[in-house]
């Protein structure tokens, strides 16, 4: 019996030392991973905080560079910012800014301040931009849907040769500076006025119940050198002259000129009906909806016109802007939105009359604008990627695989000295790659815009860019118009955009 139990003893000895073993690893494992889920839990509160110190320090900044910086005018501009997280910084009270809103031109007052821009940051104004805004500059570019002007006194004797050849036309005498119009007999223009011009009056406007209006296209320039140009597709703003137009008086001035207190279309009894609380309709809709039924007539020729003429516009000055540009070093830091201001006639040919540099988004005169100049303000803010998508404009998330074309030519190896593997990959430059990003983005971005340059691509199977001379185009512009076509073949949601 005791040589039994001598034998069982080695082996409980054995048990107990495994059991002390087995304890003595788990209570190692149990501390172990306690140590580690507390420097996970330290791990995920810095981070945290990294994170909310980071969001902190990223918010994004804007300035406004105006004399009255805190003005009505600036309301909805404000709140477009606001809504997407942005602070407003006094301006001058740091450099460390997202998006500059320039209602005044900044780049003479403070053009130390627009070279010593940092990458990433964004001004709402391209230099050079006087080339469109300037009231002598277009009224006398002699571009077509311009009415005939002449700058004064230097071409005096060509007006009154003009004048002669045209007895029953009627003109007026304008200065830059100046904002209203006035028709004058011929031997009260003063031709020997100094920075002024003498333009042809449309003696023939289209009238809505007997008013006189204009039409305010809000227009986007994105990019110079190439081109990209796009409007405000979803409404436009309509102003009517206060006074019927007939019978007509040169003298009384609110027949025929277009001013702060004019009529709002909602007030036109034609335009009521669509406008109403009932309906509201936009003032484009409304426009086109008495086009047709009360006119009989397509309105589409009369967009297509206004369109090519903004077009015309810019590429008429694009060899200055791109030149101005280059003076700053981020050619990609500028977009500016103007408003063009067009007249049409009872036949409803359309005439360019002005450019606002810093078009009126105050709706402190008529609270019903409102709800235009906040759509204005957001499309624009997003269209350019300072809010959104890619926001501060930055392109880093589109992909080199986004931009890419012609997949059966750049699929096989490619020779870059000829002109049809100019867009693949090896063959594009670090700065063409930059514009197609760009270009890409804003298609991202685009919302209730529409761009007119490069024209839109009608479809898959044609070419078609609406009468575009690619003969007269710069050789950016070339290949950006290609890349959409191309684009459009390899995907039809591009086609017509």
């Amino acid at each position: 019996m005791l040589p039994r139990m001598l034998s069982r003893v080695p082996l409980t000895l054995t048990l107990l030392c495994v059991l002390l073993v087995s304890i003595i690893l788990n209570t190692v494992n149990i501390i172990n991973l306690s140590t580690l889920q507390d420097q996970h839990f330290q791990f995920l509160s810095e981070s945290s905080s990294l994170q909310s110190l980071s969001s902190k320090s990223k918010a994004p900044k804007y300035v406004v560079y105006s004399k009255n910086p805190n003005g009505a005018f600036l309301k909805h501009v404000d709140s477009g910012f606001h809504r997407f997280g942005y602070s407003k910084e006094v301006f001058n009270s740091t450099d460390d800014w997202d998006v500059m809103w320039a209602h005044d031109y900044p780049f003479k007052k403070i053009r130390e301040k627009m070279l010593a821009m940092k990458p990433g940051q964004k001004v709402n104004k391209f230099p050079g931009s006087g080339f469109i805004t300037n009231k002598v500059n277009l009224a006398t570019s002699g571009l077509k849907n311009v009415p005939q002007a002449f700058q004064i006194p230097d071409e005096k004797e060509k007006f009154l040769e003009f004048a002669k050849e045209h007895p029953d036309m009627m003109f007026v005498q304008k200065n830059n500076n100046h904002r209203g119009i006035k028709i004058e007999k011929m031997e009260n223009l003063n031709l020997d006025d100094e920075g002024s011009f003498i333009q042809e009056f449309i003696h023939n406007p289209l009238m809505v119940d007997g008013y006189k209006f204009d039409i305010g296209i809000y227009t986007t320039l994105t990019s110079v050198d190439p081109l990209r140009i796009y409007v405000h597709y979803n409404d436009v703003l309509l102003r009517f002259c206060p006074t019927k137009y007939h019978p007509f008086d040169a003298e009384d001035r609110d027949k025929y000129v277009v001013g702060d207190d004019y009529l709002p279309s909602w007030e036109v009894p034609s335009f009521t009906k669509y406008m109403d609380d009932k309906a509201a309709f936009s003032f484009r809709d409304t426009l086109n909806a008495y086009i047709i039924n009360s006119m009989k007539m397509d309105p589409n020729k009369m967009w297509d016109e206004i369109y090519s003429t903004i077009v015309e516009v810019y590429q008429n000055t694009e060899t200055h802007f791109a030149k101005a540009v280059r003076n700053y070093p981020h050619k990609d830091a500028f977009f500016e939105m103007v408003r063009f201001d067009f007249v049409i006639d009872d036949e409803l040919n359309v005439y360019l009359m002005e450019a606002n540099m810093s078009p009126n988004l105050s709706s402190a005169h008529f609270s019903a604008n409102a709800g235009l100049y906040e759509e204005v303000v957001d499309a624009l803010l997003r269209l350019v990627g300072v809010v959104g998508v890619g926001q501060h404009g930055n392109t880093d998330a589109v992909r080199d695989k986004d931009i890419l074309v012609s997949p059966e030519l750049c699929s096989k190896h490619c020779d870059c000295s000829l002109d049809e593997c100019q867009l693949c990959l090896p063959c594009l430059s670090p700065q063409d790659v930059s514009v197609l990003k760009s270009a890409w983005a804003e298609r991202r971005n685009q919302g209730s815009t529409w761009r007119i340059f490069p024209p839109p691509v009608a479809s898959p199977q044609t070419d078609n860019l609406q009468g575009v001379d690619l003969s007269k185009l710069l050789p950016s512009n070339k290949k950006l118009i290609r890349w959409y076509q191309e684009k459009c073949k390899m995907d039809r949601t591009w086609c017509d955009v």
